[in-house]
């Protein structure tokens, strides 16, 4: 595990190029557009990690070969690298439909170092894509429900570093009480653990100083892991798109209203794997 952070003037892919060194063959990278760099793309590759990153409309990619599934092969590097990089390039049409019958059809390319289109379907990678958004999830649930709305206190760089690393120290030693909670339980899905839960349990056990003194049994799963059974999410849960139509007087971001719905709906999405011959079409700015 590792983390990278700093002033926003840096930027996003300068910091991530700090985590490259903890990637290992284990590991399969999800990113967004910001991430498809040739050079990033290409040390992601010799880490020995996968690597499922969007790409945008400036990417101009030549077919090597086109592949049974609709994706078909290319390089990168264009000059830059000493080798070109081979990847696999998936192009798909998503198209997402509210409850309410708005609809919304985008256009998407993917570009990916898992090359074998029999193991790994252009289909299957188009849905696992989908899933990036759980660092959403990750994000909400540190800033949301841990600091409950608040903003770090602290007003020097050590100072702040030490808050952020005590809340992603704090963040993952839930994770883990949840991982272990279900080493007996292997039919239960990881998403069912409610963090909402994981967290009032801990803070009730930590303040009350319950399982702490020496003699006491050691128990896996524990009064978190107990906790967080006894009251597991639905086992099938609806898609749904937050609405965002609120403004943070503190955010440099501008007003998004009539950009998202007005209130939080549930959606359906279809994606229909495809070759754009004419290119892609440059993603809209909401």
């Amino acid at each position: 595990m590792a983390a990278a952070f700093g002033p926003e003037s840096e930027g996003e892919l300068p910091y991530a190029k700090r985590l490259l060194s903890s990637l290992d063959q284990t590991m399969l990278l999800l990113a967004d557009t910001a991430f498809d760099g040739n050079e990033f793309l290409d040390a992601v590759h010799q880490s020995g990690a996968r690597f499922l990153v969007r790409s945008g409309a400036r990417r101009v990619p030549t077919p090597a070969g086109h592949l049974g599934d609709g994706s078909y092969i290319a390089r990168i590097g264009y000059g830059v690298l000493p080798v070109l990089l081979p990847v696999r390039v998936i192009e798909a049409t998503v198209t997402v439909t509210l409850a309410d019958g708005t609809v919304r059809t985008e256009q998407w390319r993917l570009i990916t170092n898992l090359l074998d289109p029999v193991r790994f379907p252009a289909a299957e990678l188009v849905d696992l894509y989908h899933r990036r958004w759980q660092a959403e999830t990750t994000y909400f649930s540190i800033k949301a429900t841990m600091l409950d709305g608040r903003v770090l206190r602290s007003r020097s760089t050590d100072g702040l570093d030490q808050e952020v690393y005590a809340l992603l120290t704090a963040y993952q030693a839930l994770i883990r009480a949840s991982d272990d909670a279900l080493t007996g339980r292997p039919e239960v899905p990881r998403e069912r653990i409610s963090f909402i839960v994981l967290l009032a349990a801990a803070t009730n056990t930590v303040t009350a100083g319950h399982g702490i003194f020496p003699g006491t049994p050691i128990d896996l799963v524990g009064t978190i892991g107990h906790a967080a059974l006894s009251d597991l999410l639905p086992a099938h849960r609806r898609q749904r798109v937050k609405a965002r139509t609120r403004k943070n007087p503190t955010s440099k971001y501008g007003p998004n209203a009539g950009q998202h719905p007005q209130k939080a709906q549930n959606y359906t999405v279809h994606t229909t794997v495809a070759f754009f011959a004419h290119g892609l079409n440059s993603r809209s700015r909401r």
